[in-house]
């Protein structure tokens, strides 16, 4: 019998550190570290992401067949950043001194890093960034060619690539044209994020959601900032971008540029801030189309694979799907960095080992899970009142709950893989009441109000509310919802009628598809809000302990962790945030 070939891919020390196992090429697990420290965003070695996904497995590291990480750091540290910053100096050494200890204490250490952490004496391989982008979207597609474009901030050198993915005899993706640094699309959408006063590699989908609240006015005045060819080729006009020299991303060029000094963070958002989203958003979906075209003119194939950090604005993907280039677009839901832990490891298998095509990854359940034994412990320990139920009665009873204007915190099964809650870690609410859409904002997530809420939608149902042909399952494509159904689902229609759409069936996540089903049959609705479970500036939960803290701290309902139900109602007292104006609010309904 042939020994199993287990493959760690991993990722860290940028953002979004994760960490995957395959076994034979399939995905045994896969989890970002942000969810085991609590850090958002955390950029460290994945220790805890990787001892749990060899603890799922039921091996150790002397078990592994490989190791790969998704960049190759030595070409990126030499190559690029110390050119870069001699390049600019001596207008750059407060960046070189940071890069200097962040590399010389840290980065430079990864194969030292990973044997000493990992106990591991095999094989450790180096993919460069773009390609392992090209393998997490291409290698799970299930498609036997494919376009392939990967777009982001930076990985090596390149920011943007155009590839082929053929697969005979198995799995390939060749990468035939670069954009390479300081030239970034990934970077420009950064840049205004951080003139706009949001966090840079964070909050670029703030911009995205608030981009329907403005008009294109300064579309025009930012084509000065990047020289686009009909190619898809473009390059940056530096004097107005700072990040090769410095800390900050713009300066007072950019400002002059657009009239207005930077935005101070929290501050109050004025039309003039919204406009700027919205002209940067049309400027990125051109770019993209433009890509894209001469990718499939370059590649030749009808079916188009993107990756990528930018491969997240769920806005352009809608956009290059509803332009007809592409007869299939697959989008894998760790788009991000989290997800190059996938494509190294997809990598290795198809090219070390000879690995046979995997079927399409149509889900991105591949977390922790917790039995309701485990569950039940936690309530127990921390003496809250519960109620057991049955897996049909617990359906009945929480698609009753929803109707209305109660918020639910749905805790389920193994965690989701990627930046989006998929229905295992989700506050859900219905979405045919509109204030639902401030109370989960202002009361729950504690975040800005202009931000939209994704729907949930039965696969089956997917055109009745949307001008959409196909399923969604990650939620990172945006369709108009059809007028008619505008005014049924208000909390889940952006400003502009439009909606990011995530669709399920049974077959990817029973539970949720049930609860769903039943609520349609109840009320006529296939379609619910869909929220990541967390309050700004947190992890999406991980744990019964971090859903329960997030429960108790907020003004959620009710909680149901496996086959439990919690209500706020019957919470004790000192143990929830604001009882009294709870109670409060409770009484007024």
């Amino acid at each position: 019998m042939n020994k199993p070939v287990y493959i760690l891919g991993i990722s860290c020390y940028y953002h979004d550190s994760g960490a995957v196992l395959l076994k034979d090429g399939e995905i045994i697990f896969a989890a970002q570290e942000e969810r085991y420290t609590r850090k958002k965003q955390d950029d460290s070695f994945p220790n805890n992401a990787i001892n749990e996904a060899l603890s799922f497995a039921g091996i150790t590291s002397e078990s592994l067949s490989a190791v790969g990480f998704y960049e190759k750091p030595f070409t990126k540290f030499f190559d690029r950043i110390l050119s870069t910053l001699f390049k600019v100096w001596p207008r750059g050494f407060m960046q070189y001194h940071y890069a200097m200890q962040d590399w010389i204490l840290k980065k430079l250490w990864i194969p030292h890093n990973i044997k000493k952490e990992l106990k591991y004496k095999g094989d450790i391989y180096f993919v460069p960034h773009h390609e392992s982008h090209a393998y997490s979207s291409f290698g799970v597609s299930g498609f036997d060619d494919a376009t392939i474009v990967t777009v982001d901030g930076v990985g090596e050198w390149a920011t943007a690539t155009i590839g082929k993915g053929t697969s005979n005899p198995n799995p390939k993706a060749e990468i035939r044209k670069e954009i390479h640094y300081p030239h970034s699309l990934g970077l420009l959408y950064s840049a205004i994020t951080y003139y706009l006063g949001f966090k840079v590699n964070s909050a670029e989908y703030k911009v995205m959601g608030l981009a329907p609240y403005g008009e294109p006015k300064y579309l025009e005045k930012m084509r000065e900032l990047i020289d686009v060819k009909e190619d898809g080729s473009f390059a940056l006009n530096m004097k107005y971008f700072t990040f090769e020299k410095g800390l900050r991303m713009t300066g007072k060029n950019i400002e002059k540029l657009l009239g207005k000094p930077r935005r101070k963070p929290e501050s109050e958002l004025e039309q003039f801030h919204k406009d700027i989203a919205r002209s940067l958003q049309d400027l990125t979906e051109g770019v993209m189309m433009k890509i894209v075209k001469h990718a499939k003119n370059l590649a030749g194939s009808d079916n188009l694979c993107l990756a990528g950090g930018v491969s997240l604005n769920c806005v352009a993907n809608g956009k290059i799907l509803r332009s007809g280039l592409f007869k299939e677009v697959y989008i894998q839901p760790a788009s991000g960095d989290a997800g190059g832990a996938l494509g190294v490891a997809l990598a290795i298998w198809y090219n070390t080992f000879n690995g046979s095509k995997l079927p399409r990854m149509d889900h991105a359940y591949f977390g922790d899970e917790y039995a309701d034994e485990e569950i039940e412990k936690t309530l127990n320990k921390e003496g809250l009142p519960f109620v057991k139920m049955s897996g049909d009665g617990l359906i009945d009873r929480v698609s009753t709950l929803m109707q209305g204007d109660n918020v639910i915190g749905w805790f389920q099964g193994r965690m989701e893989y990627g930046p989006r809650a998929l229905g295992n870690r989700s506050i859900i609410a219905d979405a045919r009441n509109m204030d639902n859409w401030q109370k989960v904002n202002l009361k729950i997530k504690f975040r800005e109000s202009f931000r939209p809420f994704a729907p949930t939608v039965l696969e089956e149902r997917v055109s009745d509310y949307f001008d959409l042909d196909r399923p969604t399952p990650y939620m990172l494509l945006v369709a108009d919802v059809h007028p008619e159904r505008q005014e049924e689902i208000p909390a889940v229609t952006h400003v502009d009628g439009s909606a990011r759409i995530q669709s399920i069936n049974r077959d990817q996540n029973a539970k949720y598809y049930d609860l769903i089903k039943a609520f349609d049959k109840k009320t006529g609705c296939g379609v619910i809000i869909n929220t990541s479970f967390n309050v700004r500036g947190e992890p999406i939960v991980r744990s019964p302990e971090d859903a329960i803290n997030c429960f108790l701290n907020t003004h959620m309902d009710y909680l149901v962790l496996g086959n439990f139900l919690l209500s706020k109602i019957e919470m004790p007292e000192d143990r929830v945030l604001n009882k009294k104006d709870y109670l409060e609010k409770f009484e007024l309904d």
